[in-house]
């Protein structure tokens, strides 16, 4: 008669080689993670995403009729004025203020030195490819508000899907990076592509003030 222990162990060890073959797909990479910026993208953004379609009338453009409220933010130690009905909504480091499809996002943080063209496109233009739907740079250059020099980077990237239709819209966005006392303070304006903001984002870019 055969010995049922030597019968076992081809079977059980048939049995092991299985199961670490099967637990050797799911161990966890070693690859560490990708800072996303501080704008409003999606940390989660396809990185096969396309761009999507530019409408031919964006419903965009902020009436010329508006008003414009200042706002102060004591997390942050600034004012800026944004359009009067606009939803606001607050961060320990951000506040974002939206309508519709536009939004201006204000957030900052602690940074040893001043952020510069070369230091931008190295380290907060490289997380935005990251971040944010189908990016797409648009240009890197010195710009000046009357808060002080700043660093404006331009790009388009898609909207998030709208979460009834899953319509997405293609957006052009300003991003002004300027510093004060230790701290870096992104100024974002999102709008949709070929909308007619030229003149509120003028206003809510040159009211951005300290304390």
């Amino acid at each position: 008669m055969p010995n049922p222990v030597r019968s076992i162990a081809p079977i059980a060890l048939v049995a092991a080689i299985l199961l670490s073959a099967c637990g050797g797909g799911s161990t966890p990479s070693s690859g560490g993670s990708i800072p996303t910026g501080s704008s409003g993208g999606s940390p989660s953004a396809p990185a096969t995403e396309s761009p999507v379609p530019t409408e031919q009338n964006p419903p965009g453009d902020i009436p010329d009729t508006i008003a414009f409220v200042p706002y102060t933010s004591k997390a942050g130690g600034f004012t800026i004025s944004t359009p009067e009905g606009w939803s606001r909504t607050a961060t320990p480091s951000s506040v974002t203020f939206t309508d519709k499809l536009n939004t201006i996002v204000v957030s900052w943080r602690d940074l040893t030195s001043p952020p510069t063209i070369s230091s931008v496109r190295a380290q907060e233009v490289a997380s935005l490819q990251t971040s944010e739907r189908a990016f797409t740079l648009g240009s890197v250059a010195g710009a000046m508000l009357p808060a002080g020099p700043a660093v404006l980077t331009t790009y388009q990237a898609n909207s998030e899907p709208n979460t009834v239709t899953g319509q997405q819209y293609r957006l052009d966005v300003q991003r002004y990076s300027l510093y004060h006392d230790g701290t870096e303070f992104v100024v974002e304006l999102r709008s949709p592509v070929g909308s007619d903001n030229v003149d509120p984002w003028r206003i809510v870019t040159e009211s951005f003030a300290w304390g």
